[in-house]
């Protein structure tokens, strides 16, 4: 594969991922309780891409590739160190725009924590298409997904911080585009160590099992709901996984 194809691709990926940064002003007008029952779907959707992802491409493709490492070491690496992330950094995925525990000396918190995420986004997505373009565009739909709720989330707990609505954008912006200089140094350090992308690989996939087990599933059950928005929340979920695999047809 040629290596400014995987840059041009790479680099538009986090690019459009950053600008998901910025639909915390298309929720202004939308009343808190409509917010969040519209959030609850996103998540359900999330958590099926990022498990589908995970065991339908990721996986997959590092076993394909893996030859001699032993990846489940770095499946399970991944999973201690979201887990960890979240403890040190309390970055917490926060799909509530009035969630209380980030009001006002938590908003910066909730910045930095969140620029090191997007590093991470930006990272784990150019360890994605040096493995292959339909795994790096698989990767960046699941991420993006991902972000739609969490991002909003972060608007939301920055203008309770005290931001105004404009200097909330702004920052949640510059915060976003991490996730293009976490491609850049995959990009340049993956020419130079070898099974960069793999090892990277894998760590994404014990992330995204971490994120959809650990934080967005108990997310929706946290949510008291009738049987039929239970069922539609199962069936977003479950729409969320066959995304996945019909981008299998991708390749």
């Amino acid at each position: 594969m040629i290596l400014s194809t995987i840059w041009i691709y790479t680099i538009a990926s986090v690019f459009i991922i950053s600008l998901i940064s910025l639909i915390g002003i298309i929720t202004i007008s939308i009343r808190t309780q409509k917010l969040k029952k519209i959030l609850i779907y996103l998540i359900s959707f999330s958590a099926g891409t990022l498990l589908g992802d995970a065991f339908i491409h990721l996986i997959p493709e590092i076993v394909e590739n893996s030859k001699s490492i032993n990846f489940s070491i770095y499946i399970l690496f991944g999973i201690i160190l979201f887990f960890t992330l979240e403890k040190i950094l309390s970055w917490r995925h926060c799909h509530d725009p009035t969630c209380e525990k980030h009001i006002h000396n938590f908003a910066y918190m909730n910045l930095i924590g969140d620029a090191f995420h997007n590093l991470l986004d930006g990272i784990i997505i150019a360890a994605s298409y040096m493995l292959s373009i339909p795994l790096g565009i698989a990767t960046t739909i699941a991420v993006a997904f991902h972000e739609i709720p969490q991002e909003i989330g972060d608007f939301g707990v920055l203008l309770h911080g005290g931001f105004s609505k404009t200097k909330a954008l702004a920052v949640n912006f510059l915060s976003a585009i991490f996730a293009i200089a976490g491609a850049i140094i995959a990009l340049t350090l993956g020419s130079k160590i070898a099974n960069f992308e793999i090892i990277l690989a894998a760590i994404a996939a014990g992330g995204f099992i971490y994120i959809a087990s650990a934080d967005l599933i108990p997310e929706i059950h946290k949510h008291p709901s009738k049987i039929s928005q239970s069922i539609l929340q199962l069936l977003i979920f479950l729409l969320g996984i066959l995304t996945m695999y019909l981008l299998l047809f991708l390749e």
